[in-house]
């Protein structure tokens, strides 16, 4: 193996496993997610209080979850994908739609949506916006966080995707993730 492809090698190695550590750091968030919950469950249900948190909490750590799963999800394979032809195509022609999807729309949106959304967050955080859907109120700004956290996460994800699909344009053969979930 030459030093310029375990270089390159080498980088979609590092990409995937921030990917992985990342998905599986951001999957702690379902703990105050399923308490939250419960515990409003029990204060609405059983003490007939509600509380004036649970919801933001849940709308917050959802999110959050949701969004930046989606670069885990990308590394999984798990996103949809139609499957009439595709498993008839070779692993070649399989690389070069993927290779043209994420390097024509995957990775320029989410280079847009993080500019964008960058732009969104220093806002929110200079003018300390909040919620106004509960009496906590709790600042806006770290939601607004997640959404470039996000697209950084997922051009990131991408880009070894892309990297993986030129692979198998160039060789026919296709680079086999390491990391499965367990079943």
């Amino acid at each position: 193996m030459s030093k310029a492809t375990a270089v390159y090698l080498g980088i979609i190695r590092i990409i995937d496993g921030i990917t992985l550590w990342v998905g599986y750091t951001v999957a702690l968030l379902l703990a105050p997610l399923v308490l939250s919950n419960t515990i409003e469950v029990f204060m609405r249900y059983a003490v007939g209080q509600p509380t004036a948190w649970a919801l933001e909490v849940t709308i917050f750590t959802y999110g959050a979850l949701f969004m930046l799963g989606t670069a885990f999800a990308m590394l999984k394979g798990a996103h949809v994908r139609t499957d009439i032809l595709w498993e008839h195509f070779s692993e070649r022609t399989k690389g070069i739609i993927d290779a043209t999807a994420y390097g024509l729309l995957l990775l320029p949106s989410m280079a847009l949506l993080f500019y964008v959304s960058l732009d969104k967050l220093v806002y929110a955080w200079s003018i300390d916006e909040r919620s106004i859907y509960t009496v906590w109120q709790p600042p806006l700004w770290p939601l607004r966080a997640v959404v470039p956290a996000a697209a950084a996460l997922l051009f990131l994800q991408g880009t070894s995707e892309l990297m993986k699909n030129l692979w198998a344009v160039r060789t026919g053969e296709a680079l086999v993730q390491r990391h499965k979930i367990a079943t």
